[in-house]
């Protein structure tokens, strides 16, 4: 969806929103897709193998990213089998440590670039985790807690004036 900017008399993007949310027990054991979950500031996503941990809480990706690896495997990719708890419609992820980023009232900060999980060419198949090369997303740390939701709009930018960052492509 897209609406009008009154301030610059164009029309912007609609802001990224979540698109999937994914859970997984324990190591090794497969993810879980959960219309919401409870995150917890300071401690994680309640009932991913990472909540409690110190800085990794939440792991995003965009679904614009999955594509472009999707075209270069050969074939599509379940954003549940990559691992990462939450994948966004698009939009740049910030990768810069420190950075924010918000989901609806829940507010989050980049720790690290997520490199693909090396356990990606076990579950897609050979070449996944090379076709996810540079698209693995990003882990953040949980600032305040809230639920998060399919369908919650996602902030790229909500320190900079102005609100959310264009969509539409990946860096």
């Amino acid at each position: 969806m897209t609406s009008a900017d009154p301030t610059s008399g164009g029309v912007t993007a609609a802001a990224p929103v979540v698109t999937a949310i994914h859970l997984a027990p324990g190591t090794r054991l497969p993810t879980r897709s959960v219309p919401r979950v409870e995150a917890e500031a300071g401690r994680g996503l309640v009932g991913d193998r990472y909540h409690g941990s110190r800085h990794r809480h939440v792991t995003i990706q965009s679904a614009l990213d999955l594509q472009a690896g999707a075209a270069d495997l050969g074939r599509p990719i379940d954003p549940g089998l990559t691992r990462r708890n939450l994948t966004i419609s698009g939009g740049r992820i910030p990768t810069r440590p420190g950075e924010p980023l918000s989901i609806g009232d829940v507010q989050l900060e980049v720790v690290r670039i997520a490199a693909p999980c090396r356990l990606l060419d076990d579950g897609l198949g050979p070449g996944a985790a090379r076709a996810l090369h540079n698209r693995g997303g990003t882990v953040f740390r949980l600032l305040t807690s809230g639920t998060i939701s399919v369908g919650d709009e996602v902030d790229l930018a909500p320190n900079q004036s102005g609100g959310t960052t264009s969509v539409g492509g990946t860096e």
